[in-house]
């Protein structure tokens, strides 16, 4: 009987145990905790394994989970929930207002997912929010004026949404706001006024893609913080554009396209940077840069020669004899002084052009002629009319060596008894380095055999690449025409290519390259890429920037190569690596040094087959440059390795998702950047920089002119 009573009692004590320890168990998760399970309750769970299938009560934290982020808070035995970072992960549910009570929530990421419903104003008792990314999902409803009861709040985007609705007012307490973006949504009513003022750390502004009617308020001229882009495309704003913008940052850039703005384009400040993008689709607008003249303009004249009235008092009609005359001396003059200019051009032109001499034995820079010489007239632009005309069949059987710089002065037999060797292949030809007999090198670049039945164009697209003369752009010397050799004779630049000084052997960035160095490339890169975009004779667009195309020499200058070949590529037909030619003997064909995978520095609509290139493609390659030169890892080194998109490089969504995150600088950035002090302001703009170049959508990057005068300012 005993026996059985102590076996009871043990059973008892057993059971109690199991009962208070899993009851203790349930109830040891963090406040935290439960109030995030109520949005792992709030969410649709799949068929198959969620992403929050580890948030498990049964933990005694949810400093584990995925997407959660904790921080030690001073006073609190327990890590407080700090961030929460659930993106595309294809989650269907609403936002519960549970997340409110996380008082120390500083980040919510729930951007790319199927998100429904309106934005609890509960959410807003979370006072330590700073960021809020709900972009890419189905939410709806108005925008709570209570969002700025947030104190702290910096980031808003609640792009690609549908919300509707007036943007309030109360936006104007939101002091500390950096970024407001509520693109792609159903925003109506009117910019509201009167808020902007408040607003003056806001740095960039996106209210594209609404309904929102009514005038542009003057005060958006008052964002001094501004930068990147001013997007208020696609809505239906109409009125006048207030010149008052041209009082922001001469930075920014517009975007105004696709509304009813109507009157003339100011011409103040910071609109004389803007170009004609900016205003397309506003079909009342005029003015520079539209070439669309502004009617009252071009009418005045008229208007004022009929302004008096058809009466018996008027006492004259017309223009007295006197203007008559001022008017016809004043053509006159002018006319003559037009025909002095043009008379003394075409002198200039042909003085210059019988100094040239192209046979296959004179040097560049002497005074011999002979019929080759017609090709170096072509030089300038002109035809030399003194030279004797051209034997078409001359052209077909025999190799011209042709001067565009004359004081770069070397023979043909020179060039073919030269030692070479291969610097590189790829798709845009062989490269040599040659050394010339005084000692100098160069670059011979080696295009395809085919193409003897297009010489003009062949001439004048080489032409074109000569008259670009820039100390960050590589320089075109000569060139070499025979219909089964094409050659391109260039500067040498002497410390190799970044793709090699960036990845060394280990593929990481070289740590003689100091914060400093990078910087001068990324400047230098820069310039010389807006140069040929807005300065060069054809404005060209480079169509492939990468590492390896950006060449340093001694002192780190970067000069950017390979600009303007793919149309001397088209009609040469590209075979550079066939064994025939009359320079296959010549110029040994070594094993090329491979360069490497393009694919992640082309911009997303330059991966659409059929797509032509555009000046908006070099610039996101060049963004993708900066972020190598900043995080010293190459895109195809990426942290990330997602495949679930092609659309944008690894590395730009690595980059951009650790600021959303706001994840120490140290964590992207290249170690040996933030050795010097100054350096982190620096290089956080440079990230800043890089980004607004890599935008997906071509539209809202920035000229690269804009790009190189950002980079311009930073260390000045």
């Amino acid at each position: 009987m005993k026996r059985n009573r102590d076996l009871l009692f043990l059973f008892l004590y057993v059971l109690y145990f199991f009962n208070f320890q899993n009851h203790k168990f349930v109830l040891s998760l963090t406040p935290d905790g439960l109030s995030l399970l109520s949005l792992k309750s709030a969410v649709d769970q799949p068929s198959d394994p969620s992403p929050l299938s580890d948030w498990n009560q049964n933990d005694a934290t949810p400093c584990r989970w995925t997407g959660v982020s904790c921080m030690n808070i001073t006073g609190f035995p327990d890590p407080r929930v700090v961030g929460i970072a659930i993106t595309g992960k294809n989650l269907r549910g609403y936002i519960p207002s549970e997340l409110g009570s996380l008082v120390y929530l500083r980040r919510l990421n729930l951007h790319n997912n199927n998100f429904y419903g309106s934005i609890p104003v509960q959410l807003f008792n979370a006072t330590s929010l700073h960021s809020i990314f709900l972009y890419g999902n189905n939410l709806s409803g108005s925008l709570p004026p209570s969002i700025c009861n947030i104190p702290r709040l910096q980031n808003l985007d609640l792009s690609n949404n549908s919300f509707s609705g007036s943007i309030p007012s109360e936006l104007r307490n939101c002091r500390q706001l950096q970024r407001l973006i509520l693109a792609r949504n159903k925003f109506s009513g009117e910019i509201p006024a009167g808020i902007w003022p408040e607003l003056d750390n806001l740095v960039q502004l996106d209210l594209s893609a609404n309904e929102l009617r009514g005038s542009i308020p003057n005060d958006l001229g008052e964002l001094t913080s501004l930068s990147g882009t001013l997007n208020l495309s696609f809505n239906h704003l109409s009125g006048r554009i207030p010149k008052s913008l041209g009082n922001l940052p001469v930075t920014v850039s517009f975007d105004l396209r696709n509304n009813n703005l109507s009157g003339e384009i100011p011409r103040t400040g910071s609109f004389a940077n803007q170009g004609p993008t900016a205003f397309l689709s506003n079909p009342s607008l005029c003015g520079f840069p539209l070439q669309k003249p502004c009617r009252e303009s071009t009418e005045t004249s008229p208007g004022s020669q009929s302004s008096s009235p058809v009466s018996g008092s008027s006492p004259k009609k017309g223009l007295s004899p006197g203007v008559i005359i001022l008017i016809s001396v004043a053509d006159a003059t002018g006319v003559a002084f037009i025909g002095l200019i043009i008379v003394y051009i075409y002198w200039k032109k042909k003085d210059d052009s019988t100094g040239c001499s192209c046979t296959n034995k004179s040097k560049f820079g002497g005074s011999e002629k002979s019929t080759a010489c017609l090709l170096c007239s072509c030089v300038n632009g002109f035809r030399n009319e003194d030279s004797e005309p051209e034997d078409p069949e001359k052209s077909k059987g025999e190799g011209e060596l042709v001067a565009i710089d004359k004081g770069f002065t070397f023979e043909l037999d020179e060039l073919f008894r030269a030692s070479a060797y291969v610097l590189g292949k790829s798709g845009l030809g062989i490269v040599y380095k040659v050394v010339l007999g005084n000692g100098i090198p160069v670059a011979v670049r080696r295009l395809g055999e085919g193409g003897e039945q297009r010489y003009k164009e062949f001439v004048a697209e080489v032409q074109a690449i000569g008259k670009v003369k820039h100390p960050n752009v590589v320089m075109l010397r000569a060139y070499y025409w025979a219909p089964e050799e094409k050659l391109l004779i260039s500067d040498f630049i002497s410390n190799g290519n970044l793709a090699n000084t960036l990845r060394g052997k280990g593929g990481q960035a070289s740590s003689s390259l100091s914060w400093s160095t990078r910087l001068r490339i990324a400047k230098g890169t820069a310039r010389g890429l807006a140069y040929l975009h807005e300065c060069s004779p054809r404005k060209f667009v480079h169509g492939g920037i990468k590492p390896s195309n950006i060449l340093l020499d001694n002192e780190f200058q970067p000069h950017v190569s390979d600009f303007g070949l793919s149309r001397l590529i088209a009609i040469t037909g590209n075979n550079p690596s066939s064994s025939g030619g009359f320079i296959g003997g010549a110029l040994p064909y070594l094993n090329p040094i491979q360069t490497e995978i393009t694919n992640n520095y082309r911009a997303p609509e330059a991966r659409v087959p059929g797509s032509r290139p555009t000046q908006k493609w070099d610039i996101y390659s060049f963004g993708v440059v900066l972020l190598e030169l900043l995080t010293g890892k190459s895109p195809e080194l990426s942290p990330t390795t997602s495949t679930s998109s092609v659309e944008i490089p690894d590395l730009v969504k690595w980059v951009r998702k650790g600021l959303e995150e706001e994840n120490p600088l140290s964590d992207m950035a290249d170690p040996i950047l933030l050795q010097q002090v100054h350096a982190k302001k620096e290089v956080l703009a440079v990230f800043h920089i890089a980004l607004a170049c890599a935008e997906a959508d071509p539209e809202i990057r920035p000229r690269m002119k804009t790009v190189s005068e950002n980079l311009d300012r930073v260390g000045t």
